[in-house]
């Protein structure tokens, strides 16, 4: 019996996995890598073993700009995938692939002769991201079923996509597109680190991990700005992250995550909760540790945090404080669901789904339903929603759209690509 694998092939990570699961097998980095004191480029997982040295790591990516632009090198990643990770065999299964909203026709022949020529799948079925998280947030959540829409915001590795979706299938003519994700967020981080402390322009998997722990969306930029002029434990947002040493560590880690999450504190805010009091309580304890904890050790290589942490998020919200000629997350969200029918714009913006890595960072969903607020009519409802997984949410609509009882035809077989070319069997995933 043929078994349909599930690859969610995005710029930044590749989720693979079969058909059915709830969770993907393998999770892995979608590029190559190799340190300078190595000859060896590491694939995939083998970026994420516990021995591996990340530091002054040279990365090779496939895709660029969340398209494909080197086929040779993701047929390594697959590979690895395939043989190593799922252990799957290409000529007895079926592929559901997981591709970016407007695929340029060179890119999808690339796609494939890879899939139907170097791997030889039995059949392909192409999905796009919204369509995926709506199936799969429509089967959990019955209110969602019942407006049959949503508007799906995508905050992924290279771009972020506002994209409404109706009946299952994405409204191209509304989609808008920002070109900010995950990798420009490191890339700023990196800027800011190496002008203000120590150069860490090539130590992109470091950087990466630690925007990941550190920075947060702020509510209240102006005030946070202030604060963080300030010295000593008046400034809540000051923290250090220690970079590797390749003796001790072979991994970037948080120096004190207490002291991280001190801006959690902030009385002015209005989502605090119990479990916000409870960590203040902690950090007023470790307040009373000795100082020399909290100041920067000159025999480590690590360097401290304030504004960076709120301000490299910032981005997204308003990238033209930076120079960048593009409309801000909100307002890309707004011109979305303004070029879709009337009737359907108070259920657009009462069903807005957040899903990509970037939208983990702390505040994000309050930060947006505030910039929403003023920019939509009084009498329409705004609520954001927030998967339970934004980094998974795609690959389980997947899973859950392979496993149904039509997936089969909805493939293009690889008979039907040998005889009609690719372009032809592709119509039949076009919207």
């Amino acid at each position: 019996m043929s078994s349909v694998v599930v690859l969610d092939n995005g710029g930044g990570l590749c989720k693979a996995g079969f058909a059915g699961d709830r969770d993907p097998t393998a999770v892995v980095p979608n590029c190559l890598g190799r340190s300078g004191a190595s000859k060896r480029w590491l694939v995939a997982d083998q970026l994420l073993a516990p021995d591996s040295d990340v530091t002054s790591v040279s990365i090779r990516r496939p895709l660029d700009r969340g398209y494909l632009v080197n086929p040779d090198l993701q047929r390594e990643v697959w590979d690895r995938i395939l043989r190593s990770l799922l252990r799957a065999d290409p000529a007895h299964s079926s592929l559901l692939l997981v591709e970016p909203l407007f695929n340029p026709p060179s890119v999808q022949r690339a796609t494939d002769e890879l899939i139907f020529e170097d791997f030889g799948f039995q059949s392909l079925c192409v999905a796009d991201p919204p369509s995926l998280i709506h199936l799969y947030e429509a089967s959990r959540r019955p209110c969602l079923s019942q407006y049959c829409c949503s508007l799906v915001v995508d905050c992924g590795f290279s771009f972020t996509h506002a994209a409404p979706v109706l009946h299952n299938f994405t409204l191209n003519y509304g989609v808008r597109r920002l070109d900010l994700g995950g990798k420009a967020l490191t890339n700023y981080l990196k800027e800011l680190v190496s002008y203000r402390s120590v150069n860490v322009m090539d130590e992109t998997l470091i950087i990466d991990h630690a925007k990941e722990q550190l920075c947060f969306v702020s509510l209240d930029v102006p005030r946070d700005l202030e604060l963080a002029r300030k010295s000593g434990e008046d400034n809540p947002f000051r923290c250090t992250y220690v970079l590797p040493d390749g003796v001790t560590h072979t991994k970037g880690y948080v120096k004190d995550m207490e002291e991280a999450r001190r801006y959690l504190s902030l009385p002015s805010q209005s989502t605090i909760n119990q479990s916000v009091a409870n960590e203040e309580l902690d950090c007023q304890e470790n307040a009373k540790r000795p100082e020399a904890r909290r100041q920067i050790d000159l025999t480590k290589n690590e360097f401290s945090l304030t504004n960076e942490r709120f301000l490299v998020p910032e981005m997204i919200f308003h990238p033209s404080d930076l120079g960048m000629n593009q409309a801000g997350l909100a307002e890309c969200i707004v011109r979305a669901v303004q070029s879709c029918h009337p009737q359907l714009h108070p259920q657009l913006f009462e069903s807005i789904i957040l899903t990509g890595g970037s939208t983990l960072f702390p505040q994000f969903r309050e930060r947006l339903e505030r910039e929403l607020r003023p920019l939509v009519r009084d009498d329409y409802k705004v609520k954001v929603a927030t998967q339970e997984d934004p980094i998974l949410g795609v690959w389980r609509g997947g899973s859950l759209l392979a496993s149904g009882p039509d997936f089969e035809s909805m493939c293009v077989t690889k008979l039907e690509y040998e005889e009609i070319g690719s372009a032809r069997s592709r119509r039949r995933f076009s919207r």
